[in-house]
């Protein structure tokens, strides 16, 4: 009886051991049978990775566990191009539930304060999406959420915010004086109380990006705004080892598509496809494509570089580079349309490019 109890106190602790130092994610998923399939996915500054796969059970239900994030972070559930984000602080037990049908919006969020902040910032946002807000809704939308900033300007629900689209522009402009006070707001409070968090320097780089394009802007200089963004000026290097400047691609030819990506992703493949097949259809009307590359891995982006007909770059800083927080990428792939030296468009679903460029040509 003694090594009975001995043994289940032993297996007892061995479970309890398993299951320090991480953090868990279930629910039910209406609609979801054997056959569905959940990705988990982290952000690294906009940059999606993928940390886990989950198969939902015929009822629906599913349940997945990963190591703790060192900082508080935000993830993702993402299931046939819908997504449900929330933030991860250390331990969390996050429960979801939600409809197949419609994943990102008829869903709910229970198991952390600051994911139900999360949730609700989207939802709401979700009501003024696609021209359904107006203005003044939009701007009380804005005030709102800057409430909580002011609150907790370090805290991920802070970061998720100013980081946050709406109808492809960022919530938070940093071309607006008004936003740009609330970026600094975020970026300084990370900057003073987590210096070695992995987004402060991000932060700082938007901030400091915003400051020198709104002085630039109040100057009159020779930088042209767009609705988008400036075009900022890039110098980085191919697999050569040459160097290539974006302002100089975008004088020497009419039409350029300024792309951050990551070749290690597992959109990459078909992404580079579609643009082959639109660099092959325009390339005689003037179009180019200066292509920056953020994996981690500087080999593996040489080796898929060489067999790519275009220009294409390599960013070694990857998602904390300056330019990421410059032409404020939440995302990859995200490509900028240049016409005549002019940023003209934004394009964030790679489904809607092709249309975009035909559109614009």
């Amino acid at each position: 009886m003694k090594k009975y109890l001995y043994a289940l106190v032993l297996l007892t602790m061995a479970m309890a051991s398993c299951s320090e130092g991480k953090f868990k994610v279930d629910g039910k998923i209406d609609g979801a049978g054997d056959t569905t399939v959940l990705v988990l996915e982290e952000s690294s500054n906009g940059i999606w990775l993928i940390v886990d796969t989950v198969k939902v059970k015929g009822d629906g239900k599913f349940s997945v566990s990963e190591p703790a994030p060192q900082d508080p972070n935000i993830y993702r559930l993402r299931v046939n191009g819908d997504v449900i984000c929330f933030p991860i602080d250390s331990l969390d037990h996050i429960t979801v539930n939600a409809s197949l049908k419609a994943f990102s919006t008829d869903y709910t969020l229970a198991g952390s304060d600051h994911a139900v902040q999360v949730m609700n910032i989207d939802k709401e946002a979700m009501k003024l999406a696609g021209g359904k807000g107006t203005p003044e809704q939009i701007k009380a939308f804005k005030r709102k959420v800057a409430e909580q900033i002011v609150v907790d300007p370090a805290g991920i629900v802070a970061y998720y915010a100013i980081n946050k689209y709406l109808d492809g522009k960022p919530l938070y402009d940093p071309l607006d004086d008004d936003d740009l006070r609330i970026i600094g707001a975020v970026a300084n409070a990370f900057y003073s109380f987590r210096p070695n968090d992995r987004r402060t320097e991000y932060l700082v780089s938007v901030l400091t990006a915003g400051q020198q394009r709104r002085r630039a802007n109040s100057e009159g200089a020779d930088t042209i705004f767009a609705d988008e963004t400036s075009l900022i000026d890039i110098k980085l290097q191919d697999y050569n080892g040459k160097d290539y400047v974006l302002s100089e691609i975008a004088t020497q030819n009419r039409f350029v598509l300024l792309n951050f990506t990551v070749y290690q992703a597992d959109y990459s493949p078909m992404f580079n496809k579609l643009l082959n097949d639109i660099y092959n259809k325009y390339k005689a009307q003037g179009l180019a494509i200066y292509q920056i590359s953020l994996d981690d891995d500087a080999v593996a982006w040489r080796q898929a570089a060489q067999n790519l007909p275009w220009v294409t770059v390599y960013d070694p800083n990857g998602a904390n580079s300056m330019n990421v927080g410059a032409y404020q990428v939440s995302g990859v792939p995200t490509t900028f349309i240049i016409k005549n030296g002019d940023i003209i468009e934004r394009v964030e679903d790679a489904t809607r490019l092709e249309a975009a460029v035909a559109r614009n040509m």
